[in-house]
């Protein structure tokens, strides 16, 4: 049935492994709302387990049960044999369960070092830390977890802060820190988030050697490419519920897609109507110190233009740059017919360009505010009385055509942010930087951590904003994201333009290749 290439067995001689986790009837109840109806599911040792599904579904409820962090309300959880009405996240990393959740949990002010070895330190002293850590131990510990990853090793690398690293370093550092403890599962919620398809490649090494060594590793992603590539068995839930499971080279993505969403998505490009070549943002010989050079684009009105490439190609600082939030110290920037300065995030407001950042927990929402606070924050001056002080009207006025312009599933704008699943929190993110309403949206991986659904919906946001006209700059490594999404897509390696492609017809083989490749000629786009 699978017509996906890459896929690989899901047994590996699993009749002779024995069980590690039987998770038996548990039910998960949370004010009123059933999140988990009666899940039953066996881990074996040595095996890979894929947790499929859209936002809400219950993935993260039963990866929180299971790792200590919630109490089923009902059902029990049996490891190596022994059951437990619930553990205690000391009791499962004892039991050798490790968690690599979606926030990393990592300890920006502590170093490389004392976050890798931080779990097993943990374990091996019954939950209480040593006024001192035996720093060659630690070394030891973190060295070796590195290793595994394709981190450094070095000495300067263990004494950096982890506060100092970028965001698909510390996603990878999280996964080193789940290896250090010898765990014997471990359990991934959207490892790749953040990473390019050649660390994701490095990844897919990282859990074949974790299942050849008999860990169990449950892998939740919403990346379906991946999975495949990764092979195992995969488990769908839709609303609270296990609807169905097997090898997942048994399944089409099609088919996966339909069994979590309901829906039919068939992967088809989005992009249909042609863009005007009326140039709306010209940018030449843009250049940041070492991070970037001599990039020059154009981007026209109602057009979507991809930027990829991997980590350090200069992708993401060129759009921290386009946004004001790193200046271009080379080079300049052009909107309609104005020569612009953007030194500032204010610079490019007022000019109308709006950015989505990558990292909407950490760099963009404020988690704990209502969702019409997130909605209005970057327009307050325009929503201000003749007293100078906030009109509730205007605020609750732009808050609900948000949410009915972007389809925020919500019954309540005064609802905390972080009380929304990944594709709504992604969704109000959007409508802060459409209240400016700008000229230019640049949007920085605008669906990680977003399940299939929300993506689908984002996806003809996206579309009817650029029919509409405005120029869309979409930074993604998402190959499929881009191939679906836009007119153009521009290369970056090294800090520089290497090719531009136009996206349709364009094959994703051709484009991957290209992406992987030192040896891309540099060209003028």
């Amino acid at each position: 049935m699978n017509d996906t290439p890459h896929a690989h067995g899901a047994s590996h001689g699993s009749a002779e492994r024995r069980v590690f986790l039987h998770v038996r009837d548990v039910h998960k109840r949370f004010a009123g709302v059933h999140a988990l109806r009666g899940i039953s599911l066996t881990i074996e040792a040595g095996e890979i387990y894929h947790l499929l599904g859209e936002n809400g579904c219950g993935k993260s409820t039963l990866i929180k049960i299971i790792s200590g962090a919630q109490p089923p309300s009902q059902g029990d959880l049996v490891v190596d044999g022994v059951a437990h009405a619930e553990l205690s996240p000391l009791q499962a990393l004892t039991l050798g369960i490790e968690t690599v959740y979606q926030d990393l949990s990592l300890l920006p002010n502590m170093s490389v070092a004392e976050n890798v070895a931080l779990s097993e330190q943990l374990v091996h002293t019954g939950g209480r830390l040593a006024r001192r850590f035996d720093r060659a131990a630690v070394a030891a510990t973190a060295r070796r977890a590195l290793a595994t990853v394709n981190l450094p090793t070095d000495d300067d690398f263990l004494a950096t802060r982890v506060g100092e690293l970028p965001l698909a370093t510390r996603q990878l550092l999280a996964i080193a820190r789940a290896i250090a403890t010898r765990a014997r599962m471990v359990i991934m919620d959207e490892p790749t988030t953040s990473l390019t398809q050649k660390e994701v490649d490095n990844l897919v090494r990282v859990v074949e050697g974790l299942r050849a060594s008999g860990v169990a590793v449950l892998f939740v992603s919403h990346k379906l490419d991946e999975c495949f590539a990764i092979g195992g068995q995969a488990i769908v839930f839709r609303d609270g519920a296990k609807v169905t499971q097997g090898p997942i080279q048994n399944f089409t993505k099609a088919e996966l897609s339909h069994w979590m969403t309901g829906k039919q998505l068939d992967g088809a490009r989005y992009r249909q109507q042609s863009h005007s070549h009326v140039p709306l943002l010209r940018v030449d010989k843009l250049g940041h110190g070492q991070a970037f050079a001599d990039v020059s684009f154009e981007l026209h009105k109602g057009e979507i233009l991809g930027i990829t490439g991997l980590l350090d190609s200069g992708r993401n600082e060129l759009a921290l740059a386009l946004a004001g939030v790193q200046a271009a110290d080379a080079g300049r920037i052009t909107l309609g017919a104005e020569s612009i300065a953007l030194k500032t995030p204010r610079d490019a407001i007022q000019h109308g360009i709006g950015y989505v950042p990558e990292d909407r927990i950490n760099e963009g929402l404020f988690l704990d505010k209502s969702i019409r606070d997130n909605i209005v924050t970057v327009v307050l001056n325009r929503l201000r009385g003749r007293t100078g002080a906030l009109d509730a009207k205007k605020c609750q006025t732009l808050a609900d055509a948000t949410i009915q312009n972007l389809q925020i599933a919500t019954p309540d704008v005064d609802r905390a942010v972080q009380s929304l699943s990944g594709g709504n929190q992604q969704r109000v993110l959007i409508g802060r930087w459409l209240a400016i309403q700008p000229r230019v949206l640049i949007l920085h991986g605008p669906t990680v951590g977003v399940d299939v659904g929300s993506k689908d919906t984002i996806y003809r946001i996206i579309q009817k904003l650029a029919d509409d006209g405005l120029g869309v700059i979409l930074v993604s490594d998402d190959l499929p994201e881009l191939l679906q999404n836009c007119d153009r897509i521009m290369m970056m390696s090294k800090g520089r333009v290497t090719q531009t492609f136009d996206a349709e017809g364009l094959d994703e083989s051709e484009l991957y290749r290209t992406l992987v490749s030192d040896n891309s000629s540099i060209t003028t786009p």
